[in-house]
């Protein structure tokens, strides 16, 4: 029993981690209903930001615990937002009116530009995060000793989730967010500015992205420049399992994803881990091909 709560814990610090990465797919899918394939890159951007901020300037010299990691969270997800913004402005806009192949191809050249920045400026090899920016201190419940980090990340994606989904669900911005998805052309005739409202979506999913990378850096202890792949696959599955374009269907997909991983790694094998998520989600789409929770991210505004 003890082992079974100690893999969950571990599942849900992850899975916490996908379905941040999975918001940015489902938000960019439910308004353009287009894939982000760059998503993934814009994540690893966000970890090797933080890196930036915690060992070139030296930001774990002036202050350390949770004071810091707070600081990374919000500088990285602000100065990835602003590639997020860019990328939508230089890569998808110009190509809004063409086939849905043009943009696809153009998203997989952002991810290739990305991905390859990040290799000329941070090398090949694996960058380290330091150590001891969070005390070793482990919260022992139920007899499991969990390490604080794991509950750190998970209750940071579940605040960020619940900012996301109050933002779109019970402010005028996220009515506007919602109208846009469901009909751009009578969204721009109630008055909305559809163009600032896309540019919106690629500010906040990129945001998120950025959070869901640093937070890997703290966990694991280490980041590569090509994490962005493995990553944002994974956070492209939770977003089908959940039902892409469907937000709280991406936070359930993936913190559903992050436990069969940790739940296969332990009791089959960590060898099958990624199979097991991979075949978990065949059967989803065999059975429930609209993901757990439907496709359609909004109700009438």
């Amino acid at each position: 029993m003890q082992e079974f709560l100690q893999q969950l814990t571990n599942g849900l610090a992850v899975g916490g981690i996908y379905a941040l990465i999975a918001l940015g797919y489902t938000m960019v899918y439910g308004v353009l209903k287009l894939i982000n394939f760059a998503h993934g890159e814009l994540f690893a951007l966000g970890a090797y930001l933080g890196f930036t901020l915690l060992v070139t300037l030296g930001l774990s010299d002036f202050m350390g615990g949770v004071g810091v990691v707070f600081l990374l969270l919000i500088f990285a997800m602000g100065l990835v937002a602003i590639a997020g913004y860019f990328l939508e402005r230089v890569a998808y806009r110009p190509l809004r009116q063409s086939n849905r192949l043009a943009a696809v191809v153009s998203a997989l050249g952002a991810s290739i530009f990305f991905q390859n920045a990040m290799m000329l400026v941070y090398g090949t090899k694996a960058l380290v995060y330091p150590g001891g920016i969070l005390p070793s201190v482990v919260v022992s419940v139920l007899g499991v000793e969990i390490p604080l980090i794991r509950i750190l990340i998970f209750a940071s994606s579940v605040l960020l989730m619940c900012l996301l989904f109050w933002f779109i669900h019970h402010t005028r911005t996220g009515a506007a967010v919602r109208a846009v998805s469901l009909d751009q052309g009578a969204a721009r005739l109630m008055g909305i500015n559809v163009n600032r409202i896309i540019s919106l979506i690629f500010l906040i999913g990129p945001a998120l992205g950025a959070a869901a990378g640093v937070m890997v850096g703290l966990l694991y202890g280490q980041i590569r420049y090509d994490m962005g792949v493995g990553y944002g696959l994974k956070a492209f599955t939770a977003a089908i399992l959940g039902g892409i374009g469907n937000i709280p269907g991406a936070m359930a997909g993936g913190i559903l994803l992050g436990v069969i991983e940790a739940l296969g790694a332990a009791y089959i094998s960590i060898a099958w881990k990624d199979a097991i998520a991979f075949f978990t989600l065949i059967l989803i789409l065999i059975f429930r091909p609209t993901g757990l929770l439907g496709e359609r991210v909004a109700d009438k505004v």
